[in-house]
């Protein structure tokens, strides 16, 4: 009860730990005896464990996974005594799992519609499931499921057996799919596919490899003959690799190539050519695009199409690429946005207004842009609603949430976070509000924020945008001359005030900062003795990343959307992305070929406009906040992050 009597404690304190329970060693120990697969130390460890410890469910949890044939009727007992929770649903994965190996199908299919949030693997397994009993009214359901370039599980190769077999999936459809697999680079499903083919029309892996490892080279040696269909799909990968490489090279071979393709075969490799181009932001790309057309390019393929027409200002070709998207990619926020500005900018105010309205209404980077271009009359003023301290004491009571906050006590944060988020999932807007207050009070400010942003009628912006460690990056901003609100907006990006925040390239604590940047850093400071460790502390990294910030910014013309770049891709790939005029700095941004790069800008500069409001600064546009990205004439300014490496990975 100890651990209960804390959560209340919580919910009327700003900050209260919660209490240690009896067991909470033993916790720890089964919890490492599960991630070693040590079943003995995991029984060892749970005799010691209370039956009414809020984290009991755990141990039993773990038993069942690490034991081998584990009877049905055990499982169904554990999913019957934690109905809806995150431990009943792995559980119920896994064995759906066996059950689908056992070919198990009546009791797959009674178990199958209570999995919240199915595999690829349980999909098909159910579709199978289905077949066998004779029931085929899923049957264009499971045929979608070929039309992918990744690989599958091999639990749905029987599944595309008998589709084939019973000719759902015919010749034209694994062609389609082969080319699917070269497109997404994975030329060993295209090689497995091709199996279905038969044995005279197949690729070879030999022509395979040489076309990722030598694509030049097999596009001119006259080893392809044009004839076979399986040939001039390996010319339209290696073109395609080549074209990753060298736009001038692939353009040669190409044109060398052109009279063997059929036409539909010519404009997909102008379209791939295209699309490189665009992501290098090399001039040829729209007049490539032009020689594809829209009919041979997917949706990927138009979007880096009106992202060379933004770099153009060919406000024509971005509206009419942008309309000939499919219905769910047009209805994305930033296609939403640039469709009403390039119906602006061709004359057609009036049907750019009502886009900029409905954007306008939404809390994210377009819907900033789209109220700048409304004017501030449009815009509605905040209400952050609060929640009172019954509410969080609800929250407290969930046996979900309750457990979420004893993992994260015990330092278990990987499964603190899956229980937390599996538990709000279904939460209205005021139990979000009140859950993210308990998780701020905690100091669990990751999930504060998380949880805030959820909300959709009801928000909470001082929750959304918390500021924990101001005075410190107060005094970091104030002496390197920095905007407060921009450094808030990149440490919230960066770590979500998580101090332990490590990154799976070795970058740790709020923001975020590499040792050999740390180093670097370190150096130039004048510090002596420096330990990379020490970026643990967060005023050291708060001053560590601030001095990097500015850095970066004086060495990229000032510019807050560059030094933004830079921080997150590095310096040189920042410069490299300019123009050598001018451009507008929400088009750089939109033009950034690195997907990570890009939405970690937009939303950098976005936080930063909640933080300026949240701190009473003076009223700013975003738009005013990007400003102009100033033309490319300065050399790259040496760094620790200044990379070498290929322009696109």
């Amino acid at each position: 009860m100890s651990r209960i009597i804390g959560f209340f404690l919580l919910v009327m304190l700003p900050v209260t730990p919660v209490l240690a329970a009896s067991g909470d060693a033993a916790i720890l120990q089964a919890q490492q005896a599960f991630a070693a697969r040590k079943l003995a130390n995991l029984e060892r460890a749970a005799r010691a464990v209370p039956d009414d410890h809020v984290l009991s469910p755990y141990v039993d949890y773990w038993r069942l996974m690490l034991t081998s044939h584990t009877g049905d009727a055990r499982v169904a007992d554990f999913l019957a005594r934690y109905p809806g929770s995150r431990m009943a649903e792995a559980l119920r994965a896994d064995w759906l799992k066996s059950l689908g190996v056992r070919e198990a199908w009546p009791v797959y299919l009674a178990e199958y519609p209570r999995l919240v949030n199915p595999e690829a693997m349980h999909q098909c397994y159910a579709y199978r499931a289905e077949w066998a009993l004779g029931d085929r009214s899923h049957q264009r359901e499971a045929v979608a499921m070929w039309f992918t370039g990744r690989d599958m599980p091999s639990a749905c190769t029987p599944l595309f057996e008998q589709m084939i077999e019973a000719g759902l999936v015919g010749q034209e459809d694994i062609w389609r799919r082969l080319r699917l697999a070269l497109e997404a680079n994975n030329p060993n499903v295209a090689q497995a596919v091709a199996n279905a083919l038969p044995a005279a029309q197949r690729p070879t892996a030999i022509l395979l490899e040489q076309a990722s490892r030598d694509p030049a080279r097999l596009l001119s040696a006259g080893s392809l003959d044009p004839g076979q269909r399986s040939h001039r799909e390996i010319a339209l990968y290696a073109l395609d690799q080549l074209a990753r490489r060298n736009s001038n090279g692939a353009m040669q071979a190409l044109r060398k190539w052109a009279p063997q393709f059929a036409g539909e075969e010519l404009q997909a490799a102008w379209a791939r050519l295209a699309t490189w181009a665009a992501r290098r932001h090399e001039a040829a790309a729209l007049p490539w695009f032009q020689q594809a057309g829209v009919a041979a390019t997917n949706d990927f393929q138009r979007e880096w199409w009106v992202r060379a027409a933004l770099r153009a200002g060919d406000w024509q070709a971005v509206q009419r690429t942008i309309e000939s998207m499919s219905d769910p990619t047009r209805a994305q926020p930033v296609w939403r946005y640039w469709r009403a500005r390039a119906l602006q900018a061709n004359g057609q105010r009036a049907a750019s207004n009502p886009l900029f309205l409905a954007l306008g209404r939404e809390h994210h980077y377009y819907g900033q842009l789209a109220q700048d271009e409304l004017g501030a009359v449009m815009q509605a003023p905040v209400v952050n609603i609060k929640t009172g301290g019954d509410d969080i004491a609800a929250i407290a009571r969930q046996p979900g949430i309750a457990r979420a906050l004893a993992l994260y006590e015990l330092g278990l944060r990987g499964d603190a976070n899956q229980e937390w988020n599996w538990t709000i999932q279904t939460f209205a807007d005021a139990q979000l509000l009140a859950a993210a207050e308990l998780a701020r009070r905690m100091e669990w400010y990751d999930r504060a924020i998380n949880t805030a942003e959820r909300t959709r009628e009801l928000h909470d912006f001082e929750l959304r945008f918390l500021a924990p460690y101001r005075e410190l990056a107060q005094k970091a901003a104030r002496e390197n001359e920095l905007d407060e609100a921009w450094v808030f907006g990149l440490m919230r990006q960066e770590s979500r005030f998580i101090n332990v925040a490590r990154s799976g390239v070795g970058a740790s604590g709020l923001m975020q900062i590499m040792p050999a940047t740390a180093r670097w850093i370190a150096q130039r400071l004048g510090i002596k003795g420096f330990n990379p460790r020490e970026m643990q502390d967060p005023a050291k990294n708060i001053q560590f990343g601030a001095y990097y910030l500015k850095h970066v910014q004086t060495s990229l013309d000032g510019s807050p959307v560059l030094a933004t770049a830079a921080y997150n891709a590095g310096p040189g790939r920042a410069q490299r992305w300019r123009d050598t005029r001018p451009m507008e700095a929400a088009v750089y941004i939109e033009s950034i070929p690195f997907a990570e790069t890009r939405d970690y800008v937009k939303k950098v500069m976005s936080n930063a406009m909640y933080y300026a409001a949240r701190f009473g600064h003076p009223s700013v546009l975003l738009t005013d906040r990007l400003g102009t990205v100033p033309p490319r004439r300065t050399p790259v300014i040496p760094t620790p992050d200044s990379d070498a490496s290929p322009e696109l990975d």
